[in-house]
Formats: C-alpha cells, structure tokens, sequence
C-alpha cells in the first residue's frame, strides 16, 4: 500500500482533521517531553474505540510501525520516534480523545479508556470517597492512566505499589501480521471485535456481565506486605521486575491496549502532613526503616526531595505550582495541549527562540512573589535533605508520637503542616519532575543536555543517598534528587555541562548503580535508552508472536515501538 493510499485510508477511518502530517503538526506527538524525537508519517487521533482498532489494521497491512502515545510525558522517550534510522516508516496512534472512564462494582474498580488521565480518574472519583491507584504523576505531571499500567510507573503512594492489572482488552498482532483482539476484562461483551469495543466504550453492559476471577487482580494488592520487608536485599519495585510483568501490564505499548479494568480504594477522613528536614541522611534511613518495620499504619506518601532540587523546582517549576493552586489540575490536559500547538506554530519562524513558551511562563512567573509558606524556605535555608510523610486516621497519631520523640535533634527537625503547608509542599516536590527541563530550555548556552534517571534501591540499603566521584561531577551543573523514599525509589536528574557528552555520563552512572544492587529504570519502561533485562525480554516476546523483538539497546534496537 502506498503511503497516499494509506493517509487516505486513515482519513476516512477518524476524519481528516485528525490525520496530521506536517512536521509542524505533528512536533507536539514526535518530540518527547524530556526524551526523543524523530520524524513521523502521520499522527492519527481517533476519537473513538473502533477508529483506533480500524487505524490499526490499517497501519499494519501497509506494514509501518504503530507507536501508541497517550500525555506523552515519558522519561524515556518510550512514546515518541528517536532519530530517523527506523527500516520502516512510523505512524502515531494518539489516544487523548478517547477518554472515557466507567465506574463499576459500586465504584470499587473502573474501567478506563485509553486517554483518560490521573487527573480525570482522581475527580471522578472524589464524590463518591474512593481514590484511584496513583495520583497527580509522580515524575511528569499530567500522566495518564495507561502510561502507568503499561510502563510499571504510578508509584507514589506507599500502600499500592506502582499501577498494575491483569485484566485488560487489548489488540495483538500475530505472526503472519493479523491483528486479534483479545479480552481479559471479564466482562462479557460478545465476540465479533468491533462490537465488543463499542460496547464497553458506550458502557453498555450489565452488573451480570461483570466477572470476577479469583485468580487475576486489578492492583498490586500485596505490595504493603512486600514493601514492609525492609531487610530484602533486592528493590521493592522496578520496570523488569516479573511479578509486575502481565500481559499489557509493563507491555510498552507492544500491543494496543483499548481498556483497562482497575481497583480503586477508600478515600481517608483525616490525613496530614508531617515535614522533615536533616543534615544527616542517615536519620531518614532510620525514620524509614521504623516505620515500615514498626508502624501499624503505613504513611500514604512519603516523597524526598533535596535542597538543590527545592532550589530548581521552586524557581523552574513555579509556573506548574501556581496552575494548579489557581487553575486546578483538571485545566492541565488543556494547557498542555495549547503550549504544544503554540509551540509548534512558533516553530514556523527562525528567528523565534525555540520553546517559546517555556520562556513566557517561565519570565510571567517573575511578577508573582515568593509562593511557598514562610516555614518551608526556613527549612531549605537550615536542611539539605528534605521528606514529606503524608499520615491518614489512626497514623496521625502514630507518627506525631515517634517523631516527637527524635526530634529535634542535633542535625535534624520536624513540623507539622497546615493543610496549606501540606498541599504546597507536595506540589513542590512534583513540580521538581519537570523543573529540570525548564532549566535546560532556559540555560541552553551552558546546557549539554539531561540524564534522567529513576533508579530502585535494595529495600535493605541504609546508605541510600548517592556520593558521586568528582569525575563525574564536574561534568555536572545540577544533580536534582527526588523520590517515593519509602519504596526507595529515586528519580535523579543531571545537568549536563555544555561540552561533556550526556550519553557518555549516564553510562559512567549505570557502572555505579551496578555496583550498587540497584535496578533501573525503576517506574518507567527501557524506551531508547536502556538494555531490557531478560525477564522483560521474556515479556515482550510474549506479546509479540512474530519475535522481531531485538533486545540489544533501546537507542539502536527501538526497544519502545511495536514492530
């Protein structure tokens, strides 16, 4: 099939003002938010279930390479081209306008459709006092639903480990290249494809359609025990991890999920926040290891966040803090979507800076004063390392008692939030997830580039903060931690010095992480950057009958696309 006959399929299939071709249309699909970019043939956004199985089918009888892509907001560049040395032509599957969401069991689990996002899960879920497996994106703001499922991230909070399922609807494509649609949702939906995803789009099916099975779970739902095994010498979570790896969960878009079936859990009466700052790191091992090995009550969340990343996020991020107090998080998709079409216009124009508007919220934001309570500048300006314990009901009190009792001390001391305080600190600490790539658009004179990492420690390992040789750090302008500290999970991010070569420092870090027991990426799939391990290997070779799969490196082998 030629690729005029294929645009022109496509067309018909979801509308011609969904079928996007000009690089300057298609910039905001192929250029990843802190990874990758690359040509496309088209970007096709379809609107509803049917249209993106019949644009699959397309694609794969004119034999192209099918990338499917949500909020694109991946740490790897997993949801977007890298380069131009594909042997066939790529085409991106947008899911963002097919995002219903239906309530099942009472609001006890969900259905969710392909683009609907953390942001839209969280308030529909609201008024009826449950809440949804991960909130707000723990390391790029404005994620969606699938983006977790499908790349072993979502994270944040302590008692659900990161989003997981074993019960989706999905397409696959054989070896011969015909694509099957395959339905583990338990619900009954009738057989012929394209009735079944017109279906459970419309939520036309019954509360006797509904299946449980005893043996398929809809969360990680033994992740408090596992977590709590503080003296395991292997991570509590990471991408190749086998017990996560099922199906379309940790799938990477190795085939194309339509629907996935989740647990969804109570919502808390009373929750607080209790902020720690110390000099001394070795006091928040200690806080963590009493915790998980002596608390009845799990804390909620419990994110860290060093001083040079406080300084980075409430400078580079203040923007993201500031739309959400004012805006709320419902907005964000919106302004999103507006900043890419307004960037990629800009693109048109040489003599424009690139990113313009990165640089327009960043100088707006100069005209509003200082955003955060008195109390948290007081404790970046007296700590270096920084953790929010967010404690609900019962574990308020359980946790005002032990941290009483060690503080003050000699290096370190504690506070107790106002839910102002509470709210803005956590907001700080997410809005650290994308401060990094505000730095480097609006320092690209003296930037080589970002090298992003999310890394899993050995539950086990008391010496969790890194101390990195001075090889490594002068080559370094910023090195930004941040992360879920109970499951010893951290994202790091280094600012590269203008010169040095960004792929050259982040292999010099894989040595060291190596050598430290620990796995990487954490939460977040290989995408082009990493070696996928043999377990995750094993996976995707499950999902793709026609074994094409190379597990060599992401940047050379495309380890994120379905072949």
């Amino acid at each position: 099939m030629s690729n005029t006959q294929l645009i022109s399929d496509l067309e018909k299939i979801v509308g011609a003002r969904h079928v996007l071709t000009k690089p300057s249309a298609t910039r905001r699909f192929r250029k990843g938010f802190r990874f990758g970019d690359g040509p496309a043939l088209a970007v096709v956004r379809p609107g509803s279930l049917v249209e993106m199985w019949r644009s699959l089918r397309a694609c794969s009888e004119a034999g192209k390479i099918v990338l499917m892509q949500a909020a694109n907001t991946g740490l790897t560049g997993g949801s977007t081209p890298d380069g131009d040395t594909y042997d066939r032509e790529i085409v991106i599957i947008s899911t963002l306008r097919v995002a219903k969401i239906h309530l099942i069991r009472d609001g006890k689990q969900v259905i969710c459709l392909p683009g609907a996002t953390l942001f839209q899960l969280e308030d529909m879920l609201n008024p009826i006092g449950r809440n949804p497996h991960s909130v707000i994106g723990s390391s790029c703001i404005g994620a969606s639903v699938f983006g977790g499922v499908c790349n072993n991230s979502g994270g944040a909070l302590i008692h659900r480990g990161p989003a997981f399922t074993q019960m989706t609807l999905y397409a696959q494509i054989d070896d011969v290249g015909q694509v099957h649609l395959v339905n583990h949702l338990g619900i009954r939906l009738g057989n012929d494809p394209e009735t079944i995803l017109k279906r459970i789009e419309a939520g036309d099916f019954r509360p006797e359609d509904i299946e449980d099975d005893p043996t398929r779970h809809c969360s990680d739902h033994d992740y408090q025990d596992h977590v709590r095994k503080i003296d395991e010498e292997t991570p509590s979570r990471f991408n190749a991890d086998p017990k996560r790896l099922f199906e379309s969960a940790g799938g990477a878009g190795k085939v194309m999920i339509f629907a996935v079936r989740l647990d969804t859990f109570p919502k808390e009466k009373r929750t607080t926040v209790f902020y720690i700052g110390t000099n001394n790191p070795d006091e928040l091992a200690q806080i963590r290891r009493h915790i998980l090995g002596n608390f009845k009550n799990l804390p909620i969340e419990g994110e860290y966040l060093h001083r040079e990343a406080f300084d980075v996020a409430e400078k580079y991020g203040k923007d993201m803090v500031l739309s959400i107090l004012y805006l709320g998080t419902s907005k964000l998709p919106f302004l999103f979507a507006m900043k890419g079409m307004f960037d990629a216009f800009c693109s048109r124009f040489s003599f424009l800076p690139r990113d313009p508007s990165d640089w327009i919220m960043y100088l707006s934001t100069k005209l509003f004063p200082k955003y955060l309570p008195k109390r948290l500048y007081d404790y970046r300006s007296r700590f270096e390392h920084h953790l929010m314990l967010k404690m609900a009901d019962d574990g308020i009190d359980e946790a005002r008692s032990y941290l009483s009792s060690i503080f003050p001390s000699a290096q370190g001391a504690c506070f107790e939030c106002t839910p102002k305080e509470g709210e803005k600190a956590f907001l700080l600490r997410f809005a650290a997830a994308g401060a990094a790539i505000r730095y480097r658009t609006i320092h690209r004179r003296e930037v080589s580039d970002i090298v992003a990492l999310d890394v899993a420690l050995p539950r086990n390992e008391r010496s969790w903060f890194e101390h990195l040789p001075d090889s490594i750090t002068s080559k370094l302008i910023h090195k930004l931690y941040y992360g879920h500290f109970f499951c010893h999970v951290f994202h790091q991010d280094y600012v590269v010095k203008k010169g040095f070569d960004p792929m050259e420092v982040e292999h010099e870090m894989w040595r060291i992480l190596d050598q430290r027991h620990a796995e990487y990426p954490a939460e977040h799939n290989v995408g082009h950057l990493y070696y996928a391990k043999p377990s995750l290997v094993s996976h995707y070779r499950s999902l793709d009958p026609s074994n094409s799969f190379n597990p060599g490196i992401g940047h050379t082998s495309k380890l994120a696309h379905w072949k």
